[in-house]
């Protein structure tokens, strides 16, 4: 299997916050859970300072296992040429295959993010972002979503978080809960996976496991129409942290050829990976 949604250590500078992990301990992880790969994302945007990763931190930690971590470039849109700052990195940096994570308090199409949008199609990088309520802000139905996968159709675009997730079902009302109603059938994000080739999603995160999850009616058929857009990811944050994907992922009734694709096929693809 590939994770590819995961984090390394990061500076705890909340009283009380757990810290991270380091990659070891990740690599750990990953042989008792199966885990073939993970893709790492860097985070650099202040608003979750208890989770700060710099790229170099995550470049590092790749070149140590670089058969088993694949290291993502991130900077906050905010910063100034942060565009040179992504070509920098995947100048110098061969095993870097992409960029995110986006979790920074800007809308999905704020001018500064389509820099790193227009920047990354043309590098061949996809994109994860994280929509939330601080996060990749959007209006319900997600119309500013699909207007960054209409005038970037070659860019690769990974929906994650609860603002995302959340979209699959047609009464999504816009919070950032964790629903546990039935889905309604004709979501936005359920409908953009299929009409847009550049539209991927991963199942990371309590988001991405409730919605897999909550109604298990409902994913059969979302996974028959979805699974050649969807990936294994966990969000692996903490030593301990429990993996529910795991066990999803190897006991939820599929085909074969689509718990290959959810598992490592797509994730291949996405990012170019051997």
């Amino acid at each position: 299997m590939i994770d590819t949604h995961t984090h390394l250590h990061y500076n705890g500078r909340i009283p009380g916050e757990p810290v991270g992990i380091s990659a070891d301990q990740l690599v750990d992880t990953m042989n008792r859970n199966g885990i073939d790969r993970s893709v790492v994302l860097p985070i650099e945007s202040p608003e979750v300072c208890t989770c700060l990763c710099m790229t170099e931190t995550v470049i590092a930690a790749a070149y140590t296992y670089p058969e088993r971590l694949v290291p993502l470039v991130h900077v906050d849109p905010r910063m100034p040429r942060a565009d040179q700052v992504i070509r920098h990195f995947a100048r110098n940096y061969d095993l870097v295959r992409g960029f995110g994570e986006l979790v920074d308090g800007l809308s999905i199409d704020d001018e500064r993010r389509q820099l790193i949008y227009a920047t990354c199609q043309e590098l061949g990088f996809p994109v994860i972002f994280y929509g939330s309520s601080y996060s990749s802000f959007d209006d319900v139905g997600l119309p500013r979503l699909e207007a960054m996968l209409q005038k970037y159709p070659e860019l690769i675009i990974i929906g994650h978080g609860p603002r995302w997730w959340n979209a699959i079902s047609a009464d999504d009302d816009g919070s950032c809960g964790y629903p546990t109603t039935p889905v309604v059938e004709g979501g936005a994000a359920d409908r953009l996976l299929q009409e847009y080739p550049n539209m991927y999603a991963d199942i990371s995160a309590g988001s991405g496991f409730n919605a897999m999850t909550r109604d298990p009616a409902f994913t059969q058929g979302f996974l028959e129409r979805n699974w050649e857009k969807i990936m294994f990811a966990t969000d692996y944050l903490r030593v301990g942290q429990e993996l529910g994907q795991v066990r999803w992922m190897r006991e939820t009734p599929m085909r074969d050829d689509q718990r290959a694709a959810i598992a490592e096929g797509n994730a291949k693809r996405v990012f170019k990976l051997e």
